[in-house]
């Protein structure tokens, strides 16, 4: 078993968890059971949605159709997984914007 936690910025409150919350029923329940599949089998190719972004020491967790909904974790220290962004994915390609908020909130976390 994995520890998942959620990026914590320096007011305490969590931009991870207030997104699930802002989200309708049917996507919290894809993403939390994203999160337990992260839970139980970590950043392995175990789970066929997670893919590594390249370049970075981010991973990325699919939520496809409709939703389309995009969840960027890391790996901290043994069998921990933080997850630093989570968004709403409108085009092909991962905006820069969000990818550079995902490396500020892991080297802030890394920084803890």
């Amino acid at each position: 078993m994995y520890k998942v936690g959620f990026y914590r910025g320096s007011d305490g409150k969590s931009p991870i968890a207030s997104f699930i919350s802002s989200t309708e029923k049917p996507l919290q329940v894809k993403i939390n059971r994203q999160i337990a599949y992260l839970q139980r089998f970590g950043l392995t190719s175990a789970n066929p949605s997670l893919k590594k972004l390249t370049g970075t020491p981010l991973w990325e967790v699919r939520i496809l159709g409709r939703d389309s909904t995009r969840i960027i974790c890391a790996a901290m220290v043994k069998n921990e997984i933080l997850i630093v962004h989570i968004f709403t994915k409108k085009s092909n390609k991962t905006r820069s914007k969000d990818l550079n908020i995902s490396l500020k909130r892991y080297k802030e976390a890394l920084d803890k």
